[in-house]
């Protein structure tokens, strides 16, 4: 524990005054409530007519640790704790995308990426699209126990419709634009042009909306520092006992110029 904190406090010292927000280890309980959310945009009863809906199997989300949906269980608290902290900073700077990565693999990310999803499109001030950026190995379909025909890489290589690859899954609010794992994957289209267009179209459509990106790790390869200039704000995800406070602060240097509104600790005892 202590050789993570020190990490990231030598580098939040380093960063202060640069990004303007503290990093956490862990999420800290807040009692405070959400800032109030403007409602304009926001459709009071949401009817998918295009979007296909899937139905979740509920046992399959409690042994995936997907525990955000679930009313009454302990686990979905700190979803909701986070929920209420990232949805302050997200509010105060008028911000709508939000980027989830790690240092390293297996840390926890897309975990925290799809409660957190879930979490936010329980509140009704808000719709949530959750896209899965791990494009070399996607893991949101299988972290909710779904399957599809058609992923991002689908759409901006092949040309297929939107509309034939988000998914809502049970969740009134919330919409999944999945990601399958694509021979035909290359990193510098997350740069491209389409890509671009695709994240304007994203951004823009519903003023109300809320995007969260499940991105790889940092340390694995480019495509998360490729992507990260195009979102507003980030979470970097560290795992007890296996990230190591150099892979932090390398990390951290990496996300220089995001807003990082906080790191959290996964997999504490």
């Amino acid at each position: 524990m202590d050789y993570i904190q020190q990490a990231i406090d030598k580098a939040r010292d380093e960063r202060q005054g640069k990004i303007g927000q503290e990093p956490n280890e862990n999420v800290a309980p807040s009692t405070a409530a959400p800032a109030a959310a403007s409602m304009k945009g926001v459709p009071g009863e949401i009817s998918y007519t295009k979007t296909r809906q899937v139905t979740l199997d509920e046992d399959m989300l409690r042994k995936n640790r997907v525990v955000a949906g679930f009313n009454f269980d302990q686990r979905a608290e700190p979803y909701r704790q986070l929920r209420t902290q990232v949805l302050q900073k997200l509010r105060a700077n008028s911000w709508k995308t939000l980027a989830v990565t790690s240092p390293n693999e297996n840390a926890g990310k897309t975990l925290t990426a799809v409660n957190l999803a879930i979490s936010l499109s329980k509140e009704v001030n808000q719709t949530v699209l959750l896209v899965d950026l791990d494009l070399r190995t996607p893991s949101v379909l299988n972290a909710l126990a779904i399957e599809v025909d058609h992923g991002l890489m689908d759409h901006l290589n092949d040309d297929v419709s939107l509309g034939d690859i988000l998914v809502n899954p049970d969740f009134e609010r919330l919409v999944i634009l999945p990601g399958k794992a694509n021979e035909n994957y290359s990193s510098e289209i997350l740069s491209s042009p389409k890509m671009t267009e695709l994240l304007q179209d994203l951004t823009n459509r519903y003023e109300s909306r809320i995007l969260i990106f499940d991105l790889p790790a940092l340390l694995v390869n480019d495509d998360a520092l490729t992507f990260t200039p195009f979102v507003d704000a980030a979470l970097l995800v560290v795992e007890e006992g296996v990230t190591t406070a150099d892979q932090i602060e390398r990390s951290l240097q990496m996300l220089e110029g995001t807003n990082l509104l906080g790191t959290i600790l996964n997999k504490a005892d």
